[in-house]
């Protein structure tokens, strides 16, 4: 447990609002400059944005003796299960009468620590020496 402390969560924080602004960005500009389709452009930020905010966690957040053919796919499951509970608990929100924007900040509360814990426990578990 020792992944989890004040200090990598504050970590976890700016490494996932950069990574939502890389999103954006690579978004804007496919779909502003170049054309894309909003689905493509959606889709191609947050791919890669999802590869950035793999590699800036394990080298700025949970920076540890993990290996990356051990914690990637993990990071991966986090963030497909992330997305997950962001559709289930914003849908249920709306369905029980909350905005959309509010549904929303509070959907994205729960994924920011089932993703937090997850990661820190699971996906960047630091590994002893053998």
């Amino acid at each position: 447990m020792n992944q989890i402390s004040s200090r990598s969560f504050l970590r976890f924080l700016l490494v996932g609002g950069s990574a939502t602004a890389l999103h954006y960005l690579i978004m804007a500009l496919l779909v502003g400059l170049l054309g894309f389709a909003p689905g493509t452009g959606s889709a191609a930020g947050y791919s890669l944005s999802t590869l950035y905010n793999y590699w800036a966690n394990a080298r700025f957040t949970f920076a540890g003796r993990h290996r990356h053919a051990h914690s990637l796919p993990r990071f991966l499951a986090t963030a497909l299960a992330g997305l997950g509970i962001n559709q289930l608990v914003l849908l249920g929100l709306i369905h029980l009468g909350l905005p959309i924007a509010l549904a929303q900040i509070l959907a994205t509360a729960c994924v920011l620590v089932w993703n937090y814990f997850i990661n820190a426990l699971w996906a960047f578990r630091t590994r002893h020496p053998s």
